[in-house]
């Protein structure tokens, strides 16, 4: 439990709670349900073992705060989620009706301890360690089942590996749902691509082979599909890209506009996960003011490449 005032508001709310939910307990000294209530979160900030940090502050000392959030009666709690009120309560409640409220918005444990998993194992892959990362996401799926973020980085990884088959399984009760998460789709396309290169009709072709018969006929759109999975599958990313580009520009509704599925599909296995809130992002403080300019953020290259190449997508669709 931490005391706020004005001065460490921004830290310890705005801040922390990019990284944490905070429960922001507004309370006066005078206020009888406010000392019902206050031991019953001190409590719960306990039970719940760091999975939420509470916050107190003196609405009397600090009315500049109590005034900002609208406080009309105490106690009153906010709850505050990635430097944003997500939601709150009023007035003296019982314990149980506390831990519902926190319920409704804190992760489970069993997300929490997939979440650190997932982190232990990036900072594996960072480290060549491709074996042990992928036994972490293992774990951290194990963890939490419904846990997207680490089933996709399991699955990806595993295809890396050529784990196709595990990869399969494992992909197999996301592509049941409907509608398909895009994401999912993405790696059905390049699973199917890999499998396709390896025992398809043209398994045993060279680039040079497409090419030959390509440049026989530029609409040979199926010569030119087989080469992009097959690039696909090696992870020739933007050469794929561009040969999926020659079809849609010649023919856009083509085999079910399979082409531009195929397309979309490698810009979202291209393009990075959002980072994970932090304290401060660059070129702001933690409140979200902005104290440079546009310039002062640099666009990561490969984020630039599929701003590029869905740029390149809309031009010929259009």
């Amino acid at each position: 439990m931490i005391n706020v005032t004005i001065q460490n508001f921004e830290t310890e709310v705005i801040a922390a709670s990019m990284t944490q939910p905070i429960l922001i307990d507004f309370w006066a000294p005078w206020c009888g349900p406010c000392k019902s209530l206050g031991p019953t979160l001190e409590q719960l900030e306990v039970d719940y073992q760091g999975r939420f940090t509470l916050v107190k502050i003196d609405s009397d000392q600090e009315q500049q705060l109590a005034q900002a959030f609208g406080i009309r009666s105490i106690p009153t709690c906010i709850l505050m989620m990635s430097g944003k009120p997500v939601d709150g309560f009023m007035g003296a409640q019982t314990a149980s009706q506390v831990r519902t409220f926190l319920d409704k918005h804190l992760p489970s444990e069993e997300a929490l301890v997939a979440e650190a998993e997932a982190d232990a194992a990036l900072e594996l892959l960072q480290a060549g360690d491709t074996e042990a990362a992928l036994a972490k996401l293992a774990e951290a799926l194990a963890a939490d089942p419904g846990n997207d973020d680490a089933r996709f980085d399991y699955i990806k990884l595993l295809i890396e590996l050529g784990g196709l088959e595990e990869a399969e399984a494992t992909l197999a009760p996301k592509l049941s749902q409907i509608p398909r998460k895009l994401r999912f789709e993405a790696l059905s396309q390049w699973l199917n691509a890999i499998q396709s290169a390896a025992t398809g009709p043209h398994a045993s072709w060279t680039i040079a082979q497409f090419d030959e018969k390509i440049a026989l006929n530029n609409r040979d759109f199926g010569t030119r599909f087989a080469k992009a999975r097959l690039l696909m599958a090696v992870g020739e990313w933007t050469t794929a890209m561009d040969e999926l580009l020659e079809i849609i520009m010649r023919d856009k509704k083509w085999m079910d506009e399979a082409p531009r599925k195929a397309f979309v599909a490698i810009l979202e296995l291209l393009t990075q996960p959002k980072p994970k809130a932090t304290a401060q992002t660059p070129g702001q403080t933690a409140g979200g003011i902005e104290v440079l300019g546009k310039a002062a953020v640099q666009e990561d290259p490969q984020a630039a490449l599929v701003s590029n190449y869905r740029r390149k997508l809309s031009m010929a669709l259009n």
